[in-house]
């Protein structure tokens, strides 16, 4: 019931695929047991480390056991099918993203010694990303398998929340001012964040994508001409 096939030929083929990439989008939040895919909703990063302020006594801060929320939830706005040894691309738009970690921190932020645990909440409204990557195939078992290569992705937010709480042996003070801190400098956190955060998420999705291709042959999704191929999944 996942897959949602596609006629080699058909003229409308980039709006077919994006429709199946689209029906997929449900199966990715819960999981698909028989393929051992494990749900997306939410994904977990193990950490990121950040330095958001610089000097000897620079702020520091470490989210760890990241659960990221919202990325099941998407849209693809356009599509460009590899050609000619030249990557694929699409626009992907993802209403909200959401992210519930741990977090530590070290160092002076503002004028305060800022060490300290809690946990970090944020909330990316607005999200585009732009993937580009690169496939190829192999055969098993006399049937042609598709496999992604490589990913790479750049990503714009438009909106941006965030903020710690229930922070360990740490005045309202310190918390405020780290709260202050993140909402008046949203952009530049996550333009710290974001060389980790891609090269994770770069490493998340091959690593997804294959998982459902390795069990899906080529001709199940991808229907050759003059094929009478139905869906077994």
């Amino acid at each position: 019931p996942y897959i949602k096939q596609c006629k080699e030929g058909d003229p409308h083929i980039i709006k077919c695929l994006i429709d199946a990439v689209h029906h997929l989008s449900p199966y990715l939040a819960s999981g698909i047991p028989e393929i051992e895919l494990p749900p997306v909703e939410p994904f977990r990063m193990e950490e990121l480390s950040l330095s958001l302020t610089t000097g000897p006594n620079g702020y520091k801060v470490t989210l760890s056991d990241i659960d990221i929320f919202g990325a099941s939830n998407f849209t693809i706005n356009k599509l460009k099918l590899s050609e000619n040894g030249k990557p694929f691309e699409a626009e992907i738009y993802m209403p909200e993203l959401r992210i519930n970690s741990k977090y530590s921190s070290s160092g002076v932020l503002i004028i305060l010694p800022a060490s300290g645990k809690g946990s970090f909440h944020g909330r990316f409204g607005s999200v585009t990303a732009t993937v580009r990557g690169k496939t190829s195939t192999n055969v098993k078992e006399g049937k042609k398998y598709l496999h992604v290569d490589a990913l790479n992705f750049d990503m714009k937010v438009k909106t941006i929340n965030m903020g710690v709480k229930n922070v360990y042996r740490n005045s309202r003070i310190l918390v405020e001012a780290m709260n202050l801190f993140l909402r008046e400098n949203g952009q530049e956190v996550l333009h710290v964040m974001t060389p980790q955060l891609r090269n994770k998420l770069s490493h998340l999705f091959v690593s997804i994508s294959n998982q459902l291709l390795t069990h899906v042959p080529l001709d199940t999704f991808y229907v050759p001409k003059n094929s009478s191929v139905s869906a077994a999944s």
